[in-house]
């Protein structure tokens, strides 16, 4: 079997609905018939709650810092989708990571040791809003970069920071890191601001922009606090179509297992 691809969520600045485009691409990508291996890298632990998962043996803590095995912290959570969790165990882990031994790759290799990870297709990692040994790790042990840009104009600049910790990443760390474009969220197309963003991200970013924007949604907001994805609170909403529709753009993008 082929091995999975490998997705960081990734972006420092807060607010960018990293936790939104990690749990509902997740729930449209395992619709469409692929496996798919959650794991939450975020001590606020936002899409183990965001699927309603609270009552679970293992965690990702335990893995970076305990030495468990990933398949001691698998939990399937939804039909063709699992989950490694995160605990509030988890916001102690920058400082516990610091003096060990390897730090940066700890993730990568207790996915290198995991026996169960051909079973997946995709398996996609939700970051913290930092740029901290967390995220490191998540890039690290990444095929590939999505990054969620706000349509604000101060993304611009939290989008040039993340550049630039992923060209360090790639320079010293992980040379084969693929940067796969961004997704633009809470667009409004009521908001003349969000048409120049828009305009403003095609201009100057290098990189590919998916062509699916995700809009603001009420349902979107309102789901997480269900312990739902999109697709089981509303598929029939604004925003579940905006997902149904990234899905699509990444599984029948030409070579998509080579770039999206």
């Amino acid at each position: 079997m082929a091995k999975p691809i490998i997705i960081s969520i990734c972006n420092q600045k807060g607010g960018t609905g990293k936790t939104n485009v990690a749990i509902n691409l997740a729930a449209y990508l395992s619709y469409f018939n692929k496996k798919i291996l959650l794991i939450d890298l975020d001590s606020q632990g936002n899409a183990t709650s965001s699927l309603g998962e609270y009552d679970y043996e293992g965690d990702i803590y335990e893995v970076l810092i305990q030495d468990k095995d990933l398949s001691q912290a698998l939990k399937k959570t939804r039909e063709n989708f699992w989950i490694i969790p995160a605990s509030e165990d988890l916001a102690g882990a920058e400082v516990e990571l610091a003096p060990k031994i390897g730090r940066e790759k700890r993730l990568k290799q207790a996915l290198d040791g995991f026996d169960d990870i051909n079973k997946f297709d995709f398996i996609i990692i939700d970051t913290p809003p930092s740029l901290g040994l967390l995220t490191i790790n998540s890039l690290v042990g990444a095929d590939k970069v999505l990054i969620p840009v706000q349509v604000e104009y101060l993304a611009m600049e939290g989008l040039s920071q993340v550049l630039k910790t992923i060209g360090l990443v790639k320079k010293n760390l992980h040379p084969n890191l693929d940067i796969s474009g961004t997704i633009l969220t809470m667009f409004d197309k009521r908001s003349k601001l969000s048409f120049e963003v828009w305009e403003e991200m095609y201009k100057h970013f290098s990189y590919r922009i998916f062509k699916t924007v995700i809009p603001r949604n009420v349902a979107l907001a309102e789901a997480p606090s269900y312990g739902k994805t999109i697709l089981e609170y509303n598929p029939r909403s604004k925003g579940a179509h905006s997902y149904k529709r990234l899905a699509k753009e990444i599984l029948f993008y030409k070579d998509y297992d080579k770039d999206f």
